[in-house]
């Protein structure tokens, strides 16, 4: 498979946050569009047993990638100021990507630093994603205004990002199966409709631009995933593994929205876990795809797959 990375550029507010699983169900209901059903079937033909034609990364902030997820001793934290300290460091410069995992932590730096550096804008007061609430209201038709119950007045969750502001995407591409120019062709096609959660009220649109990937693949033991992911059942040292989970509820996307949009609940490793192998080898992505996801869609599936970063230094005692 072939690395590619895509430089987004937001263009409005997104509803929901740029996540791989998310993306992948959003990009095959593009390629449906605009390669028909068929096409799409065909692709997705062993998706379920380790050969899927594309994984997406999360977006992350333009040069960066996420902290793994470890545990303190990794970290060597000696009190419960470290541990705070820790909280606000999520991101590491993608050229401490291939170093020994211990020179990783004193370069950390939090989202403040590492949106500033992904936006081109030098005197912008604030660069990182600020969320924001969007008052919403449905007019109740016989009476002319709003009411209680479904015409009740809501608010939903909006995540704005500064304009200037660049997002590093990453997909890995079977190229024998896809090329990657229609992969480029159809996220320009997804970013003109829009990505996520009001879609089709106008958010989640963005713009983008290929670049050569930022580091290369190498033989380890372990792992930091991208996206998140399902590692259950496939035999990771459960020992050197860690990891935060959680629950996803999935919905239906584009036509299938419109009839029955609930999917079942599915249990993921959240982006940035660490999944160690029995033994070493050159991996580009971890995890398995998800089959039997929706009653109403029997043959939809989930991305839980996800793109990987080899880590190195990992194996330690505690």
């Amino acid at each position: 498979m072939r690395m590619q990375r895509f430089v987004l550029r937001p263009l409005t507010a997104f509803g929901s946050p740029l996540t791989g699983d998310t993306l992948f169900g959003q990009f095959c209901w593009a390629l449906r569009r605009a390669c028909g059903e068929a096409r799409l079937n065909e692709l997705l033909e062993g998706y379920c047993d380790n050969r899927p034609f594309i994984v997406f990364s999360d977006a992350f902030p333009h040069g960066f990638a996420p902290l793994p997820t470890v545990p303190s001793f990794l970290r060597n934290d000696t009190d419960e100021g470290d541990r705070k300290h820790w909280k606000s460091k999520r991101w590491i410069a993608l050229d401490h990507l291939g170093k020994d995992l211990a020179e990783w932590w004193p370069n950390a730096c939090d989202d403040d630093h590492a949106y500033r550096k992904a936006c081109a804008d030098p005197e912008a007061e604030q660069c990182r994603p600020c969320a924001r609430m969007q008052p919403h209201n449905t007019i109740n038709r016989l009476t002319g205004t709003t009411g209680k119950g479904s015409f009740a007045p809501y608010v939903r969750p909006q995540i704005w990002h500064h304009p200037e502001t660049a997002l590093d995407l990453y997909a890995l591409v079977d190229a024998d199966r896809l090329p990657p120019s229609e992969v480029r062709d159809l996220l320009i096609a997804l970013g003109k409709s829009g990505y996520g959660s009001d879609a089709s009220a106008g958010l989640g649109k963005f713009d983008i631009q290929e670049n050569a990937p930022d580091w290369s693949r190498s033989t380890a033991r372990s792992f930091m995933t991208l996206a998140p992911c399902a590692p259950q059942g496939l035999g990771y040292d459960g020992t050197h593994s860690y990891y935060q989970i959680k629950t996803h509820f999935g919905r239906h996307g584009d036509m299938a929205a419109l009839s029955q949009p609930f999917k079942h609940p599915i249990l993921l490793a959240k982006t940035g876990a660490v999944f160690s192998l029995p033994a070493a080898r050159a991996a580009l992505f971890l995890g398995q795809g998800i089959g039997n996801t929706s009653r109403a869609q029997p043959r939809a599936v989930h991305q839980g797959y996800a793109p990987v970063v080899p880590l190195v230094g990992l194996r330690r005692e505690a």
